[in-house]
Formats: structure tokens, C-alpha cells, sequence
């Protein structure tokens, strides 16, 4: 896992996610992959995966005239990010009024209630 909270851009988030559905993969393929939802061409999806490899994003393996790329991060990793980021900036580091926030905008079933309970037990029991 990164020492630091992994954030990323709406476009890092679009090229990830394709990583993670077609791994290991070439930047041809995501651009092929995105061009539908995006209209980026094949040098700005190399960039943006160039720059991600620089940032350890993703990992970049040679092999003669071909890249194969590879995620450097787990969706675990980058949703935790996500949502740390979000409790950071929107909420100000403070989890109640954030939680509070997501109970009260989303429709919840007698299932998923009882799931959150659950897990909140289970960290009661965990301290």
C-alpha cells in the first residue's frame, strides 16, 4: 500500500479503470478502449500513462517495440484515496457529519443497514 493516500484526476480515474478491466495492456487498446467516452487520441493516452507511470500509478514493461502497462495500484488503494481526500476537503477531516452525509442521500435497504452495523460492530469488537 502507498505511504501517501493515492489521488487521482477524473482522467487518471478513466485510464485506471480500463487498466484494471484489461491488464496488462497497451496504451493502443485503452485508447481504443476510452475513444467512445472520451474522443482522446492515442498521444494524449500516452501521456496521461506515461505520467502515471512517473507518478507509480502504473508500472510499464518494455517488450521490443510494445509496452505492456499494468496497474501499480489496487482499486482498494485508490478508493481509499478517493474517500480520504473527500473527508479531507469537503468535510474537513471530521467523520460523522461525512457518514451522516451519505446516510442521509442515499437510499438505504433494511440490508444494508444492518451490513454498516455490522461492520461497526466488528471495529468495536477489534479495538
Amino acid at each position: 500500500m502507498p505511504d501517501q493516500p493515492v489521488e487521482l484526476t477524473e482522467a487518471e480515474w478513466a485510464i485506471i479503470k480500463t487498466i484494471w478491466h484489461l491488464e496488462p495492456t497497451t496504451a493502443p487498446a485503452v485508447q481504443e478502449a476510452l475513444a467512445s467516452q472520451t474522443g482522446w487520441t492515442y498521444s494524449t493516452v500516452r501521456t496521461l500513462m506515461d505520467r502515471m507511470t512517473a507518478k507509480g500509478l502504473l508500472q510499464a514493461d518494455k517488450r521490443g517495440k510494445v509496452t505492456l502497462f499494468k496497474s501499480a495500484i489496487t482499486q482498494d488503494e485508490a478508493q481509499r484515496g478517493e474517500l480520504l481526500y473527500a473527508l479531507k476537503h469537503a468535510f474537513n477531516g471530521a467523520l460523522t457529519p461525512m457518514v451522516q452525509c451519505l446516510l442521509e442521500s442515499q437510499k438505504l435497504s433494511e440490508a444494508d443497514l444492518a451490513e454498516l452495523e455490522a461492520l461497526i460492530r466488528h471495529r468495536k469488537r477489534r479495538k
